[in-house]
């Protein structure tokens, strides 16, 4: 594998960075946290290299964070 993509989002309550990966045409995947991107970057390198086998880790990984614009009208 080269790359995997891992879905970023806030958390409303807690304000932290959840990053997700669903492994393709099985059960599991990666989901992990941190209180800010630096943390957030190295919770997800730890997770990826916990994840994958000896080898088998991707070259590449993608943050894609996922937001809504909200925009204010006075």
């Amino acid at each position: 594998m080269e790359e995997i993509t891992l879905q970023v989002l806030r958390d409303e309550d807690s304000g932290w960075l959840v990053a997700s990966w669903d492994a393709p045409g099985q059960a599991g995947g990666i989901t992990t946290q941190g209180e800010d991107l630096r943390d957030l970057q190295q919770q997800v390198t730890e997770a990826v290299a916990a994840y994958f086998e000896d080898g088998e880790a991707p070259q590449r990984i993608r943050l894609h964070f996922v937001s809504d614009p909200i925009l204010v009208q006075a």
